[in-house]
């Protein structure tokens, strides 16, 4: 008889968590998940769900007991651009507590494996000047210049997962993604993501309304659809690669491009107003996706148009539910 995987996911409240608990047990393993807060779009799927303070020792301790496999840890402090510019202070104390607490708890409690979700954010300013960026290699991480605050802790994190591995033989992943996107996350609020951001923007807008972007739109970025990053989660867990490793699509888009898109898949033509007043982040990042091809023999192929429907159709049904959009309009049949 085969045991049953028992898995923690912490961050479980929030958008990839929440996924990720779903994936878990239709796979057939045992989840507890664990947040500040319950998930916000749907009920979850967890075996338990407890609300902690995953800042506090003795709350990384009652997260990991019982007897858990493998955790997944995805609770943070963090949001988009605007967010994370805003409170280093708090960004970096909160998430450098909650990544120290667990990492030790998960040794101390006995679990086996332990997956750390980190970011491109890592990745040094000064390779990050131009639209047209170069794909960022995992190597490029040192020598270090990360974002403020949340790359630096996101950096500072990651070696001592290194530590741990080394020191105690405690087996760690370590993920770095590249701008992860879909249905269930947060659309509005401070805490959203540009996708997000312009999806909620285009549906709130009518046809040939004018559409405020951060910056002057030319700077570039890559997206993941979350079905992909659940998977490569998965898939990287189960393998045997103790190196950070890059998750995102090498697809460079620009954020004015973007919004194209959305538009298009809404069927509206917007005008465009740049705010260069407002934090845009660096200029240019997309993911080198070379090693994950190598390591795990897959990579995240999810087409941004794809994903980007799934994801406003469902920010316009929930506009929709809040009374913030007219039903959609009903033709007569005709006889």
């Amino acid at each position: 008889m085969t045991s049953v995987s028992r898995i923690l996911v912490t961050g479980a409240g929030g958008f990839i968590g929440h996924h990720l608990v779903r994936k878990l047990k239709r796979d057939g393993a045992w989840v507890r998940g664990v947040d500040l807060k319950y998930p916000e779009f749907e009920a979850t799927a967890a075996d338990e769900f407890e609300i902690l303070d995953l800042r506090r020792w003795s709350d990384c301790l009652r997260a990991t007991r019982g007897g858990i496999d493998q955790v997944y840890n995805l609770a943070a402090d963090m949001g988009g651009i605007g967010y994370i510019t805003s409170y280093l202070a708090d960004i970096f104390r909160n998430n450098i507590l909650i990544n120290t607490h667990m990492l030790e708890a998960s040794r101390v409690n006995g679990v086996k494996r332990f997956l750390f979700s980190s970011s491109a954010c890592v990745y040094p300013s000064f390779l990050q000047k131009n639209a047209d960026v170069t794909p960022l290699k995992e190597a490029d991480a040192i020598p270090a210049d990360p974002e403020p605050g949340y790359g630096w802790e996101k950096l500072a994190t990651e070696e001592l997962c290194r530590y741990y591995r080394k020191d105690y033989g405690f087996e760690t992943r370590v993920v770095r993604f590249h701008n992860v996107y879909g249905p269930l996350g947060t659309y509005e609020g401070g805490k959203e993501k540009s996708p997000a951001a312009l999806c909620r923007k285009v549906a709130l807008a009518r046809d040939g309304d004018v559409v405020e972007i951060w910056g002057d739109g030319k700077q570039t970025r890559s997206y993941m659809y979350v079905d992909d990053c659940v998977e490569g989660l998965r898939r990287l867990m189960a393998s045997d690669c103790h190196e950070a490793l890059n998750m995102g699509t090498d697809r460079l888009v620009t954020i004015d491009q973007l919004l194209g898109i959305i538009s298009g898949l809404a069927g509206k033509k917007l005008r465009i107003q740049h705010d260069l007043t407002k934090p845009q982040g660096v200029r240019g990042r997309n993911s080198d996706n070379t090693m994950i091809r190598e390591r795990l023999g897959w990579e995240p192929s999810t087409p941004l148009e794809d994903g980007l429907r799934t994801t406003y159709l469902w920010i316009e049904s929930e506009l929709r539910k809040a009374g913030r959009l007219p039903a959609p309009q009903v033709k007569d049949a005709i006889a």
